[in-house]
């Protein structure tokens, strides 16, 4: 079976043909790492003992609930809430990168200097180009200066990144919350535990569920809160990357520079192992 370069794709999609692959993907690293590490907590759970001792309702409304509400005193509501819907991110995410936006931008420049800036138009049709490609390649056929659609585009990277930034920031302080919400469980549950010393036989039990809103708070922060927070910072630095080339390829077709040029300049912001080589 004959084999698609990347090159050979990015043609097919930017020049409006049928689309070779998905816009999204899984992050495997991601949900592959948190569904592993939970099995295997859960194994060593049941091999110890049995798994109902590891669960506790009070505890989990003070870990859950006390992070969320804690949380939100450092933040918005707003922001709480939404930095929810980014913990997504982190599993399903644009798959473009930095490689891919530069044969894509370098075809686009390369269809501009033959046919036109005005050709460019069908471009921003197709879903595979992106918003931010999109929002670019318009401002360019709509004939602004050059100096103003570099100003606009970078503003618009960088709402972004600080979008992005709160949302990891609302992460990583919850990360730093649950372990001590889930101290201040294990506290309430000492106090519970002192105060009924006159049957020996809860002590074990009222130990055990005292250090439960510990482990809960340790769960949280550390395989899921933090580790997202990472992961979210990373795929912002892909996407500021993505939208840099994009800004440098879009005002090197406004000014109508060679796009041999503008391969050049883009590989100088590329390492070495991302480096394109469209022309040849």
């Amino acid at each position: 079976m004959a084999t698609v370069s990347t090159t050979e794709k990015i043609r097919a999609q930017v020049g409006g043909a049928a689309p070779i692959n998905s816009a999204t993907s899984l992050d495997v690293a991601t949900l592959g790492g948190a569904i592993g590490a939970f099995i295997v907590i859960g194994a060593a759970m049941v091999l110890g003992g049995s798994p109902k001792s590891f669960a506790d309702i009070p505890a989990l409304l003070i870990v859950i609930g006390g992070t969320f509400l804690v949380t939100t005193i450092s933040f918005s509501l707003k922001e709480v809430i939404r930095a929810q819907g980014v913990m997504l991110r982190a599993v399903v995410y644009h798959s473009e990168t930095p490689e891919d936006a530069a044969q894509r931008m370098l075809h686009v420049a390369d269809r501009a200097r033959r046919e036109g800036p005005m050709s460019l138009q069908s471009s921003t049709k197709n879903a595979h180009a992106g918003p931010f490609l999109t929002q670019a390649i318009e401002l360019v056929v709509d004939g602004l200066p050059t100096e103003e659609v570099e100003n606009m585009l970078a503003r618009e990277s960088h709402a972004t990144r600080e979008r992005h930034i709160r949302s990891a920031g609302v992460l990583r302080r919850a990360g730093e919350v649950a372990p001590a919400m889930g101290l201040i469980g294990t506290l309430v549950g000492l106090v519970q535990m002192l105060g009924n010393l006159d049957d020996p036989s809860t002590i074990g039990p009222s130990m055990a569920v005292a250090l439960l809103t510990t482990f809960y708070g340790a769960i949280l922060a550390n395989m899921i809160f933090i580790p997202l927070a990472n992961k979210l910072e990373r795929n912002s630095e892909i996407e500021l990357m993505v939208n840099q080339i994009y800004t440098i390829g879009v005002t090197s077709v406004s000014r109508q520079e060679n796009p041999r040029r503008l391969e050049m300049i883009i590989n100088t912001i590329l390492s070495p192992a991302q480096r394109v080589n469209y022309f040849d």
